[in-house]
């Protein structure tokens, strides 16, 4: 199971980015193969100018094709996801999600822009082809706190949500073998044996 976290942040910590360090954390404990494309990082004059070319926007978006998963997280700004990860998604080709599973994140200062992942985000993914866009986690302010030590704390309503969003992925995606492990081996029919 290949999964790129796809950090849609232009600042390099950021709840965003704790909210996506959260996920990435629990599909790697599930066995998940996890690598992170951060687009602030890649060069800016390049995606401004949709630079196909650039050896580091050629880069990224051969990890977006290797993916067979994606997370990808924005902070919410005027109601809709981030510039940064907008120039980035618009340089991908027409049909990069084909086949993909993704897992919308957005955080925000309120509640209000909550809607962002279904009404700006979504349309997005679905126009590049994604197979199944899981529903969306916003987390608020308030849910993803700045601890004393300047770091940051996923609340636990949302950890819930991640753990959810993360076995649904597993289940979807995991091989047949590790997907069994730990269970009951089957049974055939004719091997059951009942006394009364």
């Amino acid at each position: 199971m290949s999964i790129l976290l796809i950090a849609g942040s232009p600042s390099e910590r950021s709840r965003t980015a704790a909210l996506l360090s959260a996920a990435g954390q629990r599909l790697e404990f599930r066995g998940g193969q996890v690598a992170t494309l951060r687009v602030r990082d890649l060069p800016p004059q390049a995606l401004l100018l949709a630079d196909f070319g650039n050896p580091a926007v050629i880069r990224a978006t051969a990890q977006v094709a290797e993916a067979d998963i994606l997370v990808v997280a924005t902070p919410v700004y005027k109601a809709a996801y981030s510039g940064v990860l907008k120039v980035f998604l618009d340089l991908l080709p027409q049909t990069a999600l084909k086949g993909k599973t993704v897992l919308p994140l957005a955080t925000g200062g309120s509640p209000h822009h909550m809607l962002a992942l279904d009404y700006a985000l979504r349309p997005v993914l679905q126009s590049l082809g994604a197979k199944n866009i899981l529903p969306g986690i916003y987390a608020t302010d308030a849910q993803v706190v700045v601890t004393p030590e300047g770091g940051y704390h996923v609340s636990d309503e949302i950890g819930d949500r991640l753990d959810d969003a993360v076995n649904t992925l597993v289940a979807e995606h995991m091989s047949p073998t590790l997907a069994h492990a730990g269970r009951f081996s089957n049974v055939h029919f004719s091997q059951v044996r009942c006394s009364v």
